[in-house]
């Protein structure tokens, strides 16, 4: 039987949504091993004054694999 958790982060990138979810599963898997994959939660953007994307910000839940 294996045992699973999940975990939440937040990412986030100038670029793209997709960049900020490969940044932030990126990061994890510095410190975290077996990742089995990632939900994209919440997307959200940082605008300037005239309505223009200035950032891109994703909250993930993460599955990995407990040893």
């Amino acid at each position: 039987m294996s045992v699973a958790k999940v975990i939440e982060l937040n990412a986030a990138s100038k670029t793209s949504m997709e960049d900020a979810v490969k940044a932030g599963l990126k990061k994890c898997a510095e410190t975290v091993k077996g990742i089995q994959g990632a939900w994209v939660n919440e997307i959200k953007v940082v605008t300037d004054g005239g309505g223009n994307v200035t950032e891109w910000r994703v909250n993930l839940k993460i599955t990995f694999l407990v040893q």
